[in-house]
């Protein structure tokens, strides 16, 4: 969410950026709070600063966190080499240093101030230079880190310092050993150098720090949808790991989503017939209005995965999907299975993911599969889980090593649920081949897809929830 922040200070505004790359919802409405923040308690107190944007911008334990951390980052004066704890070149050691030499040209003597300023330990001036003409140069718009380089050098051409440099330059028929004689010369070539050193030096860490803001969290972002758009049979561990990250951020869009549509269907719809009866006695004037009411059921979704190796990857995602669901939908079963079925809820319930998982393929994901047995096992245990409000949501290739499938019970599940949702793994050309019998399951399913990917799964789990709204 990029939202508008027109009318706030660049500053900030660059601030909320930075807190919702992070992964922070700031809202504009939470930014205009925090614009009234600073006006009352000002850039230069640090400490009040950052509670005071806190208390604004944070909604939760996990985006205070967030705030601060981003807070330490964007507000902190870049340090690089001996600019962190020792000023350079023998400047800022005390009153007693004579005056540095000056070129009487404006730009470049503003230039030297600058460093000097920063050398002497007054960061201040620098840090302000920086940001201006960091805007000016469009450093925020960092992306990659291959781009650090080229926006540094557009950063300090915005500061000016083509000019310092052209100084540096010896100037037409003029001897360059003649000018070594010259102690005046000397000295301003010596101030102008190391001023561009470190002018060079703030630069590349401000750009460094700008990318640590917008570019690292926008690079972690692409990575995580190409993920998402990638088959799952082919995740890397790296991709697994930008996953959890970008399953909770859908998950956690599925439920904003899903509980919205179930608060703006609470009032009804305007029933006219019984306000107009209502309301006889007031000459038709709608004092007292009825609404119709439709009920909406809340989700109660029963989950079982085939834990078997052909399906390991793909049943992963979806058991990270459910993890990050926990406590969005308040009636969730998750049941896995190669041949006998478990309900794998508790561990997914009180232990980190991957710990989970692990248990999981553990103790269910051994033995041949049998998708028979596994109906029968629902129906002797947990066969009073499945009523007209419950989606079935299954995932498995209907592999079943040629044993009795029990059509028969999968077709009593099918009638007494709301719905069934079977998402295999594999492509539909492959359905009913060898020991498969997906198309015998498909006539009792509502929908029997394929799912390659993240973003299919959760476009499985979308429908399926707004089947409930």
């Amino acid at each position: 969410m990029q939202a508008s922040l027109q009318g706030i200070d660049s500053q900030l505004a660059g601030f909320v950026r930075a807190l919702r790359a992070a992964g922070a919802s700031a809202s504009v409405a939470e930014a205009i709070d925090a614009a009234r923040a600073v006006q009352l308690v000002g850039y230069a107190d640090r400490e009040t600063l950052k509670s005071s944007l806190s208390v604004a911008l944070a909604k939760s334990e996990e985006e205070k966190a967030i705030c601060d951390e981003v807070f330490e980052l964007y507000f902190r004066v870049p340090e690089r080499g001996q600019d962190a704890d020792q000023p350079a070149d023998g400047q800022g050691q005390g009153g007693d240093a004579p005056p540095a030499p000056r070129t009487g040209d404006a730009e470049v003597d503003a230039l030297l101030d600058l460093a000097e300023q920063h050398a002497a330990g007054d960061r201040g001036a620098m840090a302000a230079a920086l940001q201006r003409a960091g805007q000016k140069a469009g450093v925020d718009d960092i992306r990659f880190q291959s781009q650090t380089a080229y926006l540094t050098r557009q950063l300090l051409e915005a500061m000016g310092i083509r000019k310092l440099e052209q100084q540096l330059q010896p100037q037409p028929g003029t001897d360059p050993a003649d000018a070594d004689l010259d102690g005046d010369g000397t000295a301003l070539r010596q101030t102008l150098a190391a001023a561009r050193a470190r002018l060079q030096r703030q630069a590349r860490a401000h750009v460094e720090q700008r990318f640590a803001l917008f570019g690292k969290p926008a690079t972690e972002a692409f990575m995580a949808e190409v993920a998402v758009q990638r088959p799952l049979g082919r995740m890397s561990p790296a991709d697994m790991d930008r996953m959890k990250t970008a399953v909770a951020r859908m998950a956690k869009r599925l439920a904003q989503r899903h509980s919205h549509r179930r608060r703006i269907t609470l009032r009804g719809q305007l029933d006219l017939r019984r306000t107009i009866r209502a309301n006889a006695g007031h000459d038709g004037v709608p004092v007292t209005l009825h609404f119709k009411h439709k009920r909406v059921d809340k989700p109660r979704i029963v989950a079982v995965c085939d834990v078997s190796g052909s399906v390991a990857a793909h049943v992963r995602c979806l058991l990270l999907f459910l993890y990050a669901l926990q406590g969005t939908v308040a009636d969730l079963r998750t049941f896995a299975f190669s041949n006998r079925l478990r309900d794998v809820g508790p561990p997914l319930d009180t232990l980190p993911f991957d710990d989970a998982m692990q248990l999981i393929l553990k103790e269910v994901g051994g033995g041949s599969t049998d998708y028979g047995q596994a109906w029968q096992d629902m129906y002797d245990q947990h066969w009073q889980l499945i009523d007209g409000r419950t989606t079935v949501l299954v995932l498995g290739d209907g592999r079943s090593n040629m044993t009795n499938p029990r059509l028969d019970l999968f077709g009593e599940l099918a009638a007494r649920a709301k719905r069934v949702v079977w998402l295999s793994p594999e492509g539909e050309g492959r359905w009913g081949t060898g020991d498969s019998a997906l198309l015998q399951y498909r006539p009792f399913c509502t929908h029997l897809g394929h799912a390659a990917t993240a973003a299919d799964l959760e476009r499985a789990i979308d429908e399926a929830l707004s089947a409930y709204g």
